[in-house]
């Protein structure tokens, strides 16, 4: 068995574990589904109770006009700009070179809608006021990822996406929100989301990620827009017959976690802290945004591997279950505070980071 499958194994293994909500099985359905009414109907190709009623409470969330239900973030932000490329008849959009358009999606921007990317900022940092203004080409659309996960969840001042926001309008350039986490950025800019929505023209969330539902986001905007994206999500197969298991199971993890994103957040600072008094672990950023951070070892792989797998085994806590290679020879994996923390008694927690401090120590 390779370090990588040791590793793996005991974090399944693991009797707790420290992030997250859980284990995404089938429980997770069976909960949300546990008190609802079995002669509630179901939505049937985007219509129907069930989805609008839900659609509305977003937008009325987000402080937009409209809101509709996408079974993927994907569909949904490549469908918002294609809209606003055909507004503006420009053929370009502008992001973050780690954004999950430019890395983790085949492309499909790019195939699917004849699409450029126009890269502001270096990727290991945040855009800024400055990247937006020395653009060299004219684009249809900015998109902001706020927080920027591949970055261990950085986010610019809220004065920055204010002006950001102010230059976009005055230079007839659409500004969309990827706010896939949106809800658990809040408590630091300590405002609500239709406040920080206000900035955008179209907005998207996720409804699995910090929610923890079982799939799904919701795209919002203005009337006209929404209505337009209807379209496009019929073209791309995005009207199911049913998508009410998605629907209602959103509805009840976001009426019970939404309102917990703030302990989150002092959940992954508290956590934090504690990696960083560790030796040779730093967390990235050191004091966390949000409720998600990225863990760095000074330590490679195969190492971090080996002595996280005898941790696991030892304390019955799992931290992780992969690691990444970081370019300086190190190794990383990301951190997303959910339920399973404050289950974790504090005592715990401590034995914990003194058994791993210890185990660093032993490398040097």
């Amino acid at each position: 068995m390779t370090s990588n499958e040791r590793l793996k194994r005991s974090f399944l293994e693991s009797e707790h574990q420290l992030a997250g909500h859980g284990k995404r099985d089938v429980k997770v359905l069976k909960e949300a589904f546990e008190g609802i009414d079995g002669n509630v109907e179901s939505d049937i190709y985007g219509q129907g109770t069930v989805i609008e009623e839900f659609q509305e409470k977003m937008a009325e969330l987000l402080g937009k006009e409209n809101a509709v239900f996408f079974p993927s973030g994907t569909m949904a932000q490549q469908i918002a700009l294609r809209i606003w490329c055909d507004a503006a008849g420009i053929r370009k959009v502008a992001y973050h070179p780690l954004s999950h358009l430019e890395i983790h999606e085949e492309k499909g921007l790019q195939e699917l809608h004849g699409i450029e990317s126009v890269l502001l900022a270096d990727k290991d940092r945040v855009i800024e006021l400055e990247d937006v203004l020395q653009m060299d080409e004219k684009v249809a659309c900015v998109l902001l990822e706020l927080p920027q996960r591949e970055i261990g969840g950085q986010l610019p001042s809220y004065i920055t996406l204010e002006e950001i926001s102010a230059y976009c309008r005055k230079n007839e350039i659409k500004l969309h929100l990827d706010g896939a986490r949106l809800l658990e950025v809040l408590p630091y800019y300590g405002k609500t989301a239709s406040e920080v929505c206000g900035l955008f023209d179209s907005v998207y969330i996720s409804l699995y990620k910090g929610i923890g539902g079982i799939a799904g986001a919701i795209l919002a905007g203005d009337k006209e827009f929404m209505a337009q994206s209807k379209v496009w999500k019929r073209r791309h197969g995005g009207d199911l017959i049913s998508l009410y298991p998605y629907i209602l199971s959103a509805d009840y993890y976001f009426d019970k976690r939404s309102k917990k994103m703030a302990m989150y957040h002092e959940h992954a600072k508290e956590l934090a802290g504690f990696f960083n008094s560790c030796e040779g672990i730093t967390t990235l950023p050191v004091e966390p945004v949000s409720n998600m951070f990225h863990v760095h070892f000074s330590y490679a792989n195969d190492t971090m591997e080996e002595l996280l797998a005898e941790l696991h085994q030892e304390t019955g806590i799992g931290l992780t279950s992969y690691l990444k290679t970081l370019e300086n020879g190190g190794s990383s994996y990301e951190v997303s505070l959910g339920d399973l923390y404050e289950t974790l008694p504090a005592e715990k927690v401590e034995e914990l980071f003194a058994k791993l401090n210890e185990k660093m120590k032993t490398l040097k």
